[in-house]
C-alpha cells in the first residue's frame, strides 16, 4: 500500500511539475502576444492620422490636402 501512495504523489508531482512549466510558457506566450498587439494599436493610430480627417477634406472644399 505505501509503495503505491509513494508512486502517486510521484506522478502527481510530476504533473505538477510540467503544470507550472506550462503555465510559465503560456504567461510568456501571452506577453509576447501583448505586446505584438500594442505595436499593431500604435500603427494602427498612426495610419489613421495620416488620413485627410473628413472634417479636413470638407473645409478644402472636397478636396484633399496634398
Amino acid at each position: 500500500m505505501k509503495d503505491v501512495i509513494e508512486k502517486r504523489l510521484a506522478d502527481l508531482k510530476s504533473e505538477h511539475e510540467a503544470g507550472q512549466k506550462m503555465l510559465a510558457e503560456l504567461d510568456a506566450r501571452r506577453a509576447q502576444l501583448v505586446q505584438t498587439m500594442l505595436r499593431i494599436e500604435g500603427a494602427i493610430e498612426v495610419l489613421q492620422e495620416m488620413l485627410p480627417s473628413k472634417e479636413a477634406h470638407a473645409a478644402n472644399g472636397g478636396t484633399p490636402s496634398p
